[in-house]
């Protein structure tokens, strides 16, 4: 069953076509996983299929009978709405009725409450409580009233996300969902959209969740889309094979372009149809010998200071915020090609440690030594600030118009600029008309250009497009001072660093050598290893009750229990004939519920203990 069907679109911004008559759809079922490189229009595109954008030319169809929902990377909220109140916004039968619920409760109206019982039963929305619970708890939501205006960004990225997994659409639009994440709930959401039976197109550029949970990837190339049925590393092989094939196609075009060229110059003016047709078929090979597959080098021969023996050297560093401890007597010495990563939950300290280690913020008590050769270069997360008016080169030039290189070299502020994959193009536009991964690329430069031994990236890989992270990869991997990297990208800290600081609260850090999918591993290993334990004693357990036979007291016991449980059932049924009982006040109304609830626990426990004993008997 199709439920998307994008027809012929197009789009362009001012001179900048983004996409050109493009045409796909979506079935019932497929999760698909849109790829491309920064500018190129992904976010635009979503928002074209929702109708936030209107298309140049041709035409999106949804199917009339399915819900849809969207996140996108920055959703305009409320400041004035708390958590739940967002939540609540959208119209939905399950999340009203809950809502018209809890107002009746509140109200003491006896036909209010009745109504909405029966809208509850209706729709099936008892358990909708629990779901919002634990969707807002995964995600660190946990102050329902909190108002929207003083949560953090990535606060307010993860309530849209919980928002449009409450809504549980048929088909749910994606952008970026994994931005502003821990990587506990990475692993949560893969494995929810894994097991989810909504039909998914998104944007991503992690690449560890493309391949778990994605079935397809459309990429989006040369203003074209580009399908391939299969995972990440299904589409990783079928795109060499494309482009292999493209550029023997090239190869060949330029071949039997040469030969007819000669041919075109040799001709007279004159020509017959026959040559009239050899020539339209020489501008097709013209056309296609011209072609070129662009492979990005990210390049940046600076020269760069060596490092000295001393680098820098932690002693005995303490921070602590109220009664919250960050670190506790922390001692640690950095030495040459460092390459650290660092993980942990949000509150334990990440943040802290990179500001002590850069002398940014002074620990409570221990020395930091920083060596006399040592030159940060910290890229944080914020966004890159510049004026409204500011060119990408003024950028570059504010910093420096030539870039010293090795043996007396320089580079000018445009060459470097290319070297970073900004094409001449790009130069002289605003950087306030730059997509979120062409401004986060742009910063990541004014890092770098200044010339650091020392590189502390603090969530690089945000808003970075697939084939951007692949060539900063490669240079990273290259370079040749120490490196720290905070990332919630598994793929990116696999290949980049060789140990962990893992950050468990309360002060402690774990150095733990190895990648993150090591770390991961290991932890769910000693989990198993505790779950097969615990198994394993309740065996012991249940053989050791199993060896004795029941005493007369616990017999007496079990009697007992029999006249209990059928006195509490036949009061289970008073209540709750007289809950259905329409002349009772409110007051009447609540005192019985509260017993009826009473008494629900009092039978579920004294059947529970029921079944102990006659297992005995």
């Amino acid at each position: 069953m199709n439920y998307l069907s994008v027809e012929n679109l197009s789009k362009t911004f001012g001179d900048k076509a983004l996409f050109s008559n493009i045409s796909f759809g979506i079935e019932q079922g497929q999760k698909v996983a849109l790829i491309a490189k920064n500018g190129s229009g992904k976010s635009t595109l979503l928002k074209c299929i929702i109708g936030k954008e209107i298309a140049d030319e041709g035409q999106v169809v949804l199917r009339n009978d399915i819900k849809v929902s969207f996140m996108e990377q920055e959703e305009d909220l409320n400041e004035n709405y708390s958590i739940i109140e967002h939540l609540f916004e959208q119209d939905l039968p399950k999340i009203n009725a809950i809502q018209a619920y809890q107002t009746a409760l509140n109200s003491n109206d006896n036909q209010l409450i009745s109504d909405a019982s029966e809208k509850m039963s209706q729709f099936d929305a008892w358990d909708i409580e629990s779901k919002i619970k634990q969707i807002l708890s995964i995600l660190k939501l946990n102050d329902w009233d909190k108002k929207i205006k003083h949560l953090s960004g990535g606060q307010k990225k993860r309530l849209s996300l919980a928002k449009v997994l409450l809504h549980e659409a048929d088909l749910i639009l994606l952008d970026e969902p994994t931005n502003h994440l821990d990587l506990d709930m990475i692993e949560w959401l893969e494995d929810y959209l894994s097991k989810s039976q909504c039909t998914l197109f998104m944007v991503t550029h992690d690449r560890y969740f493309l391949e778990v949970v994605c079935d397809n990837i459309y990429e989006l190339d040369r203003k074209q889309i580009y399908k391939y049925k299969g995972s990440f590393s299904y589409y990783l092989e079928k795109k060499a094979e494309r482009e292999e094939q493209l550029l023997s196609t090239i190869e060949k075009a330029k071949n039997k372009f040469r030969k007819e060229l000669e041919w075109i110059r040799r001709q007279p003016k004159a020509r017959s149809t026959k040559q009239k047709a050899r020539i339209e078929s020489f501008q097709v090979i013209k056309s296609t010998a011209k072609q070129s597959i662009e492979k990005d080098e990210l390049e940046i021969p600076i020269k760069m200071e060596r490092l000295g023996t001393k680098i820098v050297e932690l002693h005995k560093i303490s921070k602590r915020y109220n009664d919250l401890f960050l670190l506790d007597s922390f001692t640690y010495n950095f030495q040459r090609k460092e390459r650290l990563g660092i993980v942990g939950n949000n509150g334990t300290g990440k943040s802290t440690f990179l500001q002590i280690i850069q002398q940014l913020t002074l620990p409570d008590s221990g020395k930091v030594i920083i060596g006399e050769t040592v030159k940060f270069g910290y890229y944080s997360q914020d966004s890159i600030t510049v004026k409204e008016d500011k060119k990408v080169i003024e950028v570059i030039k504010d910093i420096a118009e030539f870039i010293p290189l090795e043996k007396g070299r320089e580079l000018s502020a445009a060459q470097l600029l290319e070297k970073f994959l900004f094409p001449r193009e790009m130069h002289y536009q605003l950087v306030s008309k730059l997509s979120g991964g062409e401004k986060r690329r742009l910063k990541l430069l004014t890092v770098l250009i200044k010339n650091p031994n020392f590189l502390i990236l603090d969530e690089p890989t945000n808003d970075l497009d697939i084939f951007v992270l692949s060539v900063l990869e490669e240079y990273l991997q290259s370079f040749p001072g120490c490196l720290i990297v905070v990332s919630h990208d598994r793929y990116f800290m696999d290949k980049m660093v060789d140990h962990l600081f893992v950050f468990e609260g309360n002060g402690k850090i774990n150095n733990i050598i190895g990648n993150y999918t090591d770390y991961r591993k290991s932890q769910k290993n000693n989990y198993n290893e505790q779950v097969k334990t615990n198994k394993e004693l309740e065996i012991v357990k249940e053989n050791t009750n199993s060896k004795r036979k029941i005493s007369f007291k616990e017999k007496k016991e079990m009697e007992e229990l029999e006249l209990t449980l059928e006195n509490l059932e036949h009061e289970k049924k008073e209540l709750s004939e007289d809950l259905c009982n329409a002349n009772l006040n409110s007051s009447e109304i609540m005192k019985a519920g509260q017993r009826l609830a009473e008494i629900v626990l009092l039978i579920d426990s004294n059947t529970e203990r029921w079944l102990e004993l006659s297992e005995l008997n």
